[in-house]
């Protein structure tokens, strides 16, 4: 055979050989490359799921403070509205004119309902024949 001709043929052949491994480096790569693939989306999606569930008990923690503070508040208001009730009620001791000046304010509103007045005996009057027909 002449030079060109043992030329073509070795080309050919390396292109042939090239070729296999080629196609022998992609039956080897390929399934590795897809173990590869899905060992680091499986370690995605297990660094996703751990910060999710950190956020969840964040979460949690922040419920938890704001209910223990909505408490506390809470238990302030009440204080605070015992100690008003107790300044009141100890205003009002002994100040039966005043308490007298209010009930009668308070019945200036009070229009449609029916007023029972306390006599000497502290028993107020009955008008038990005023809705008999």
């Amino acid at each position: 055979m002449n030079r060109e001709g043992s030329a073509g043929v070795l080309v050919v052949v390396l292109l042939g050989v090239a070729l296999m491994v080629l196609v022998g480096g992609m039956m080897w790569g390929i399934p590795q490359y897809r173990v590869y693939n899905s060992r680091l989306t499986g370690e995605a999606e297990f660094k996703r799921a751990e910060q999710n569930r950190k956020i969840k008990i964040e979460e949690a923690k922040a419920v938890k403070e704001a209910a223990a503070l909505l408490g506390e508040a809470e238990v302030a208001r009440a204080k605070g509205v015992a100690e008003a009730n107790k300044i009141i009620g100890d205003s009002l001791k002994g100040n039966e004119a005043y308490l007298r000046y209010l009930w009668i304010d308070g019945l200036k509103s009070n229009e449609q309902q029916i007023i029972y007045v306390p006599t000497e005996a502290g028993l107020p009057i009955l008008e038990a024949g005023r809705l008999k027909k």
